[in-house]
């Protein structure tokens, strides 16, 4: 027997939701066709600001003290958009928050570089990772084929998100620190009918860059019927992306990277194919809040400084966005491109004059807001990042699961990469070769003599575990004191250089 749908009780719903805002016009939502009278002038809807704040980022931060978060995101915000978040309470359908949010979808078209009308943004309360699922729920159907091409974490992350819906995922995956190439796409394009291609234009677990412009070319020539999905997560707002002039589909990224907004908004941009292909879907999205149906009118209606409902918004998460973007706008984009690979340059030639190397070993494919940087053989992130974090830097370790323990992250975007008297960049790379300096010493003398003539600490067969990089943790003896009392932050990283020597050399006692 057909399953039979229960009586629609949502405007019902709705309008007590919402009766506390008469008489303010009606609200259109998915359930209902209502709209605003064609005789109100909304370009007149006044905006609501508590004080004024300025377009321009600021040149020196106010913000309390705090170590430097320098990790692909969250970054470090301008103290304008920070201040932006302190707006105070409102509607999220009242006039002053719609133009606001209008206002905010404008810019994005201008963000992505897209002025086709029947291209759609979106701004969800959610995480980059939301983008996935609206990729995944919307424009795939259960059965259909999509290409993912492999390039670290977030594209493996991706694909497992697309079989959550149905999706038959191939992965076209290169080894660590590279990308799949052309030839290998086309081959796999003209083997197999692919409704969407995946890619990671910017993997943060490698930092490799993936080009865009000559994919979309070769994915338009050989499957022009196949939808072009790019995670833009770590690449809007510090990389090029033109969304009309490549043809791309959807471009799915967040807040807190490169755009310079706290976490806490999925951000993203479709194309009028992609929302055809959500139109004439056979099935149901699989998805209630992350519908592109259910959205569609919300966002259309705000962009038209119309108020609208489907679910609440974060106001002021709005309110930092559009301040982020006025940021970005005030200047050719550009001009704000050239600065991150400025800065992008600038990292990698320190990282080079330091001995190290990159993940992401082909020039051509090293990300610009961000860097992956292998440490020395026999130092771990787990050595590092604690003696950088005194010296009031905050890098990432690694997350890749074949390399995870040995290699850092170092993000450079944003405000620390484009604002030079923050000084962000400067300090991060001074620390990054002292703290190397300072645990290679330690490191040796592990190995060789001690320095230190203080009494002999007896390590005991009591494990605990400390997480050292995913899958991998680390096994290593409990302490029965601390090795120097007086300086306990040196001690602590001197405990784990010892507990690693006895673990690799099965030897258990050890001098302090």
């Amino acid at each position: 027997m057909p399953r039979q749908n229960p009586p629609d009780t949502h405007p019902a719903r709705l309008s007590l939701i919402s009766r506390h805002l008469a008489p303010v016009y009606p609200i259109n939502t998915p359930y209902t066709v209502e709209r605003l009278p064609d005789t109100i002038d909304t370009s007149l809807l006044p905006k609501t600001q508590s004080r004024s704040f300025s377009a321009s980022p600021s040149k020196m931060t106010s913000q309390p003290p705090h170590p430097t978060l320098l990790i692909p995101g969250p970054i470090e915000f301008d103290d304008a958009v920070l201040q932006s978040m302190s707006h105070y309470s409102e509607s999220h359908v009242g006039a002053g928050f719609v133009a606001t949010f209008g206002e905010t979808l404008f810019m994005l078209r201008k963000l992505f570089q897209t002025s086709d009308p029947a291209a759609q943004p979106f701004v969800l309360s959610g995480s980059g990772t939301l983008g996935w699922d609206l990729v995944a729920a919307n424009l795939i159907e259960p059965g259909e084929d999509v290409l993912v091409l492999g390039t670290g974490y977030f594209s493996d992350g991706f694909a497992d998100c697309l079989r959550v819906y149905g999706a038959n995922v191939t992965e076209l995956k290169a080894p660590v620190g590279t990308k799949p190439q052309l030839p290998e796409i086309e081959k796999a394009l003209s083997e197999k009918r692919y409704k969407a291609i995946t890619v990671t234009h910017v993997d943060t677990s490698t930092g490799v860059l993936s080009e865009l412009q000559h994919l979309s070319a070769l994915v338009h020539r050989v499957s022009p019927d196949t939808l072009i999905i790019v995670d833009g997560v770590c690449s809007v707002a510090c990389e090029e992306i033109a969304f009309d002039a490549w043809g791309l589909d959807g471009v799915v990224t967040a807040s807190q990277k490169a755009i310079g907004c706290p976490a806490g908004l999925s951000i993203s941009m479709f194309s009028g194919r992609a929302m055809e292909a959500v139109k004439n879907r056979k099935t149901p999205p699989a998805a209630y809040f992350a519908s592109m149906r259910n959205w569609t009118p919300i966002m259309q209606n705000y962009e038209a400084k119309k108020p609208s409902y489907f679910a609440t918004p974060s106001p002021q998460l709005i309110h930092a966005l559009h301040t982020a973007l006025s940021q970005i706008l005030s200047k050719p984009l550009a001009d704000r491109f050239a600065g991150h690979k400025a800065t992008s340059d600038k990292v990698k030639k320190a990282i080079a004059d330091l001995g190290l190397k990159q993940v992401a070993a082909n020039p051509d494919e090293q990300a610009h807001g961000m860097t992956a940087i292998y440490l020395p053989e026999g130092v771990k992130g787990a050595d590092l990042l604690p003696i950088l974090a005194k010296k009031g830097v905050v890098f990432a370790g690694g997350i890749h699961k074949e390399i995870a323990t040995k290699y850092i992250r170092f993000g450079h975007m944003g405000v620390s990469a484009l604002d030079p008297k923050r000084k962000d960049i400067d300090h991060a790379l001074k620390a990054l070769e002292e703290s190397l300096a300072e645990v290679t010493d330690l490191r040796e003398e592990v190995q060789g003599e001690p320095a230190s003539t203080g009494p002999q600490v007896l390590l005991v067969a009591t494990l605990c575990i400390v997480a050292d990089g995913p899958e991998q943790p680390l096994l290593i003896p409990r302490f029965y004191m601390l090795l120097d009392p007086t300086n306990q932050a040196e001690a602590l990283v001197r405990q784990r250089q010892l507990c690693r020597a006895a673990i690799e050399t099965g030897v258990w006692e050890a001098r302090a």
